[in-house]
């Protein structure tokens, strides 16, 4: 059954559009806005949703089809669409552990390189209109994420391997045969999609463009939508690795959970939480924002093991998130495997001290700090911690203590705070120092 929208956002949609296109920035002036790229930085955790047709079968997302057989490229193109159905969608439990997580913004696939779109298209047969789903998933993506005040964000691959084969081209995704940028007919097709995204959906907070081609749906995004913040295609996105030396400027570093972005159901190896969250930590410290892959299962619903790191992401952010969002890079990066960043402003800086699995609850341990020189106004915590009381342990001092030393700054700090029931904590504990500055700063906090 098609979902239609009511009169009243039919109405808001179109004034949107409209507003939209009286806005246009002339082509030379095209480039993302600062504020928009201070944003990312800030946000600095988002989400990225694999999904399409061939999820049902747990193979790669689109890239089979390269080398492809007649009748495997048949069977995909023709077969695959009739038992998409979708069933258990259910946006809005996505958006809610979104935010649950901490991410900031999500990135979903409105159109990989297979061609395949998930809305309601009419630039091509090709889409989930006609499917068992007939429904437009992208809508229902926006529409719940936007409920739970997070980024809207779109993936885009200009790449469409069913485009080149409706006219006689062999799937490739390098050495394309025409000019993605200047083929008149692909073009045709890139821009009235980019439109359709830009001009139905209301405002798009992020586009990820991957591929060839990517020009024409810059030059019609940002003319619709000078404030979208486009990541691939505009600033660095390192896939699958975080930079040894991070890139100059905002950049965002997109991973996988296993090691397929879209769903897997065999012979797929996931990281652990405790990995996932020390990449998050490296990223922030190196001035990036993470953007970590879910893959839906085909009917919908997110693998346990996804939606299990998502949860253990959540319960380490609501304790330590102050150390993510609105931070930048410290003096350093990291000393050993104590990790840094700063707040914002400058006057804080976030210790993260990671590889302490065997740390038991209720124990004193001693860091020292060698980049970090305390003021007179310097306080130590640990994030979380009341820093005041260690449960069934009445005779433990838990305060937080520091001193500065001609080496740095040693910190000595207890691990209070119970967060799983057999006492362990298998993930970085992190440190808040106030007001403090560099050894070499001239006596200026930073």
């Amino acid at each position: 059954m098609r979902i239609t929208m009511c009169p009243e956002a039919v109405l808001g949609v179109c004034i949107y559009a409209a507003a939209c296109a009286a806005v246009a920035q002339p082509e030379s002036n095209r480039d993302n806005q600062p504020e928009r790229l201070e944003w990312l930085q800030d946000a600095g955790f988002g989400l990225f949703v694999h999904w399409s047709v061939d999820s049902q079968v747990g193979s790669v997302i689109s890239h089979s089809l390269v080398g492809a057989s007649a009748e495997y490229t048949d069977w995909y193109y023709n077969e695959l669409p009739k038992s998409f159905t979708a069933r258990r969608w259910a946006p809005d439990e996505l958006a809610e552990l979104a935010k649950l997580a901490g991410a900031k913004y999500v990135v979903f696939t409105t159109k990989h390189h297979n061609g395949f779109c998930m809305w309601d298209t009419k630039t091509t047969p090709y889409n989930i209109m006609n499917t068992p789903c007939h429904r437009d998933l992208v809508r229902d993506y926006v529409d719940a994420i936007r409920r739970q005040g997070l980024g809207v964000g779109i993936y885009y691959s200009p790449e469409d391997f069913h485009w080149m084969h409706e006219n006689g081209f062999e799937a490739r995704r390098k050495n394309l045969p025409f000019d993605p940028d200047t083929h008149p007919p692909f073009v045709k097709l890139l821009e009235d999609q980019t439109r359709e995204l830009f001009t139905n959906y209301g405002p798009i907070d992020v586009l990820f463009i991957d591929g060839e081609g990517a020009e024409p749906v810059k030059r019609v995004a940002w003319q619709l939508q000078p404030d979208c913040l486009i990541t691939r295609g505009a600033i660095p996105t390192p896939e699958q690795f975080i930079p040894g030396d991070a890139p100059e400027g905002p950049w965002e570093s997109c991973f996988t959970m296993g090691t397929q972005w879209q769903y897997k159901p065999t012979h797929e190896d996931y990281k652990s939480g405790t990995r996932v969250i020390e990449m998050l930590i490296e990223t922030r410290a190196k001035g990036g924002a993470l953007l970590l892959n879910l893959g839906p299962k085909p009917d919908g619903q997110l693998p346990i093991e996804q939606e299990s790191r998502l949860r253990e992401i959540a319960l380490w952010m609501a304790v330590n998130n102050q150390a993510i969002y609105n931070t930048r890079p410290w003096a350093t990066t990291r000393e050993g495997d104590v990790w840094f960043t700063k707040s914002k402003d400058g006057g804080t800086v976030f210790a993260f001290l990671t590889k302490q699995s065997d740390w038991p609850r209720g124990e004193r341990r001693e860091f020292l700090l060698r980049s970090v020189q305390a003021t007179a106004e310097t306080t130590v915590r640990v994030l979380g911690q009341s820093d005041q009381v260690v449960e069934y342990m009445p005779d433990v001092d838990a305060q937080s203590r520091f001193e500065q030393t001609p080496e740095g700054l040693s910190v000595s700090i207890v691990r209070a705070q119970r967060l799983y029931n057999d006492h362990r904590w298998p993930n970085p504990i992190v440190l808040e120092v106030s007001a403090v500055q560099t050894p070499d700063s001239g006596g200026d906090p930073r």
